[in-house]
């Protein structure tokens, strides 16, 4: 299975060269880098702990019997049970296959990825991003292909979000951004391929799929790369002659078909009918002139090619009659 494991350098034209330039993306401005994070566990401790104390200093404060101290203590008992509040909501609960964006005041602070309960500064947001392995699939694309055939082809990418920073900042939309630049892509490979190839060192679509998957796995990495986006296969799925012209390619394949099939009996009938002379002449069963030579060659031929049943006709006068 093709994957982007390669360093594309160029696009590739109908001979299977590298012709052009692959799409060249801005460099990122930002990557992804661990954020600052603490174990959940404690600070929930913690926070609880808080808001503990400052319902005991609240019940503490009503008791009090002066009231300078009373309204102190149930003053420090709110303010520290709003600061215990605050605290907690710094909490996050990532899950296996995800992770979250942290920002201050909207600077990047760096990406969440162990999961479990994490604590991070309360006064960030955080974004939530899966990094699970996720499928898309193209619509049927009507395209022409090199030789200017109308043709249909569809393709299914298999991918997932590698840096979660390139993703947030780096694009509007990843989602959209892969799914557009997944249509580019397969429509810029259909147009420099032929569907069937005319010339025999040439690649195709239908005839070269491995090598032509290859390619579209190359040009993908290129397309999506600035999105922090890793292509991990990718393959067509549909292709086709559209339905107008379907049916005179189907009666084109039938005729090189019908014509190869006739060469190879031709070749075959060709190597039997000299084994057969080569045989007569070394077992010396029967001799025959030049004449009666091309005229057993003609019956041979003719009966070794022919697509129906021969019939025999015995000869009951001399060899020459």
């Amino acid at each position: 299975m093709p994957t982007t494991d390669h360093t594309p350098s160029g696009s590739s034209g109908p001979d299977g060269n590298l012709t052009g330039d692959l799409p060249e993306m801005p460099a990122p401005r930002v990557t992804e880098f661990a954020a600052h994070s603490i174990a959940g566990g404690l600070a929930l401790l913690l926070g609880l702990l808080g808001i503990v104390a400052a319902a005991g200093l609240i019940a503490v404060g009503a008791s009090a019997a002066a009231m300078g101290l009373k309204i102190a203590l149930i003053v420090l008992g709110i303010v520290l049970f709003f600061a215990a509040i605050l605290a907690m909501s710094g909490l996050n609960m990532v899950a296996p296959g995800e992770a979250r964006v942290v920002q201050l005041f909207g600077r990047y602070r760096g990406t969440i990825r162990t999961d479990g309960l994490r604590w991070v500064n309360p006064l960030t947001s955080r974004n939530k991003i899966s990094t699970r392995v996720r499928n898309h699939e193209t619509a049927v694309l009507k395209v022409n292909d090199a030789y200017g055939n109308p043709i249909e082809l569809a393709a299914v990418v298999v991918w997932r979000v590698e840096d979660t920073a390139q993703a947030c900042f780096e694009v509007d939309n990843f989602l959209e951004f892969v799914s557009t630049q997944t249509e580019a892509a397969v429509r810029h490979i259909a147009i420099e391929y032929p569907y069937d190839s005319h010339d025999e060192e040439g690649l195709s679509l239908r005839g070269n799929a491995d090598e032509i998957t290859e390619k579209l796995a190359i040009e993908l990495h290129a397309r999506v790369e600035a999105a922090g986006v890793h292509i991990i296969e990718s393959r067509f799925t549909h292709l086709a002659y559209a339905p107008e012209i379907a049916s005179a390619m189907l009666q084109r394949q039938q005729a090189g078909a019908v014509v190869a099939a006739r060469k190879l009996i031709v070749d075959g009938a060709v190597g039997m009918v000299e084994q057969a002379l080569v045989r007569i002449t070394e077992q010396d069963i029967v001799a025959l002139d030049e004449e009666r030579k091309a005229a057993m060659v003609s019956n041979l031929l003719v009966v070794l090619c022919g697509d129906r049943a021969t019939q025999p006709v015995i000869n009951t006068g001399s060899l020459y009659q």
